[in-house]
């Protein structure tokens, strides 16, 4: 697998050629649509005086060029827009593996109220895991990505991503490509609750059948008519009080046509880009078995389902035609142009009334899985945890934090290689025991969605991540932070003393109380979650909790992080070390802001 670094660099230096190109074509374009203009009004002088067949078959000759010019022109402005998304893309890339990711979409608006970790391992918002990993382009991929670091999938599912992202990695400028179709317009739930609201409407024509055979017989009346009076057989009386009646019945029904187009034409141009990005994943060859399950979606009777969505689209280009005031008083009385479309809308939406929620949900899922494939490509130093059937065990080596620069991350080990064995962490302020915690919990979490994980080794229980770490008050509900902290630790418990498999980190037990109530309730706290085979690792200042490892020998493991103190200043490694901790700097720091101790 190539650098990531120069990976990119290559392609946009291709890239920007080819747009150079493309902007060479373009100005050819427009020079040669000004000379078959030129050309149109040479011709029609130059040969009046041979007679106007000639001047209206060269005129025409020369007209079918400027409307192959023009779509060749259309066609060449959407490759150049498409590969300046995709130099954008790249260079966006470029900025990450600097270190600058902020750039991409922070998924705040997923981040829930109440959650089991998210908000303790800066899952979402500014600086954190998904702004990290996110690189999708519809709402729905982004609502999928989050669905994947929200909640630890199967673990067969974890193995089918595994496979499926070590396959994505290899199809990088295919994924940049379906990002880039994305970029254009984005997909919102709005477009698809939108359709959904008019598939889930009853047929406003369908239901009545004799429009099965009115939609053809109204119009060949009317132009009956129109005919006939052309050729003087009958009179105009008859040919207006006809127009009447038929505009009368177009107006009847624009009636019922306008409030249904006024939703539909809205989601037209998302239509077109999930049109696109659905064809761009069928045209595509897979072999592991997840991808090849997402694409089997994607074919219903035989039929791409991008050739659907695009006839959908077409449909409502045509009903877009009642806007044009020209065009549209004309068509509707003669053909009944807005009963034709409706007609065909009606029959499309019962034929895929069934599919489009797969639709949606299939592009969510392949952006989140070409979210972390792009991740596995930009950290091939990263690695694929393997997940073992017992419980509980974790182990690994080298684990780092994700949004910790390179340059700065201290990356340490973790073992705990049975249920019921509790892993105490003790060290001075600042040492580094709330990032160890954040460290484990977050490579969890990406391990549990089967993306790769930041170490050099690591194997884990399928397990349920669950923490409390960063706790505070709510005015609102006028709770306090001790309260908060309790109602989180209610949870845990709960979820204990049920069996279930869960994976606990805590930092500091019950802070918001006293120091006696405080160690009294960790202890408690402590020999419950032992009693219940529970799998933990608890950060403390409490030295005195690391003593209760004389009792239980066999369940706890103490481990601690320290600081070297010279000349009253203090110099952290970072670095996990086994023990308890015997340094403490809190004094130091005390005096350092100016209390007389």
């Amino acid at each position: 697998m190539m650098e990531p670094g120069l990976f990119y660099r290559e392609r946009v230096n291709r890239l920007t050629n080819e747009l150079t190109r493309l902007q060479q074509k373009k100005s050819a374009f427009g020079w040669l649509r000004f000379g078959s203009i030129a050309a149109i009004v040479i011709a029609f002088y130059a040969l009046w005086s041979l007679g106007i067949g000639y001047v209206i078959i060269v005129s025409l000759g020369l007209l079918i060029i400027f409307i192959r010019l023009l779509l060749a022109d259309l066609k060449n402005k959407a490759a150049i827009e498409h590969t300046n998304y995709l130099i954008r893309i790249n260079n966006d890339e470029l900025q990450f593996l600097q270190g600058n990711y902020i750039i991409f979409p922070n998924g705040i608006e997923h981040t829930p109220s109440d959650h089991l970790y998210a908000n303790d391992l800066d899952i979402f918002g500014p600086n954190s895991i998904f702004q990290f990993v996110n690189r999708t382009s519809s709402e729905m991929g982004s609502r999928q990505l989050a669905a994947y670091l929200m909640a630890p999938a199967a673990p067969e599912i974890i193995s089918e991503r595994q496979t499926a992202l070590k396959e994505l990695t290899q199809k990088t400028e295919w994924i940049q490509d379906l990002q880039a179709k994305g970029k254009k317009t984005k997909i919102s739930f709005s477009t698809k609750d939108r359709l959904q609201n008019w598939i889930a409407e009853p047929p406003v024509f369908s239901q009545f059948k004799p429009w099965k055979w009115l939609r053809y017989l109204l119009p060949a009346i009317i132009l009956s008519v129109v005919t006939l009076y052309i050729f003087d057989k009958i009179s105009s009386s008859v040919f207006y009080l006809s127009l009447l009646l038929f505009a009368a019945i177009a107006y009847q029904i624009n009636n019922y046509v306008a409030p249904i187009h006024e939703t539909l034409s809205k989601i037209a141009d998302e239509i077109d880009i999930l049109s696109i990005s659905i064809e761009h994943i069928e045209n595509t060859s897979f072999e592991s078995p997840l991808l090849k399950e997402l694409q089997s979606v994607l074919f219903h009777e035989n039929k791409n389902v991008s050739q659907d969505i695009k006839r959908l689209h077409k449909l409502l280009d045509k009903l877009d035609l009642r806007y044009n005031l020209v065009l549209s008083l004309p068509l509707n009385i003669l053909l009944l142009w807005n009963l034709q479309q409706m007609l065909d809308l009606e029959k499309w939406k019962s034929e895929q009334q069934e599919n489009i929620q797969k639709w949606f949900n299939t592009l969510g899922h392949m952006e989140a899985l070409c979210s972390f494939g792009i991740l596995h490509l930009n950290k091939p130093g990263w690695t694929f945890p393997g997940i073992v059937p017992e419980f509980f065990i974790i182990e690994g080596q080298e684990i780092g934090h994700p949004l910790i620069p390179e340059k700065k991350v201290v990356r340490n080990d973790i073992k705990i290689a049975g249920d019921g064995e509790i892993m105490l962490v003790t060290g001075s302020n600042m040492a580094g025991k709330s990032t160890y915690l954040r460290s484990i919990g977050v490579n969890v979490v990406l391990a549990m969605a089967g993306a790769p994980v930041y170490a050099d080794h690591l194997q884990l229980s399928w397990v349920q991540m669950i923490s409390s770490m960063r706790v505070t008050d709510n005015l609102a509900e006028s709770t306090s932070t001790f309260y908060a902290e309790l109602k989180k630790l209610k949870t845990i418990i709960e979820k204990v003393n049920a069996g279930e498999k869960v994976f606990i980190l805590l930092d500091e037990i019950l802070r918001g109380t006293n120091s006696l109530d405080r160690h009294t309730g960790s202890v408690a706290l402590v020999k419950q979650l032992i009693k219940h085979h529970a799998a933990a690792i608890i950060a403390t200042h409490d030295l005195e909790l690391a003593k209760i490892k004389d009792e239980y020998s066999e369940n706890i493991i103490n481990y601690h992080f320290d600081v070297q103190v010279s000349n009253d200043e203090l110099f952290f490694d970072y670095l996990l070390k086994p023990g308890v901790c015997n340094s403490l700097n809190a004094s130091i720091l005390m005096k350092k802001i100016g209390i007389e101790l």
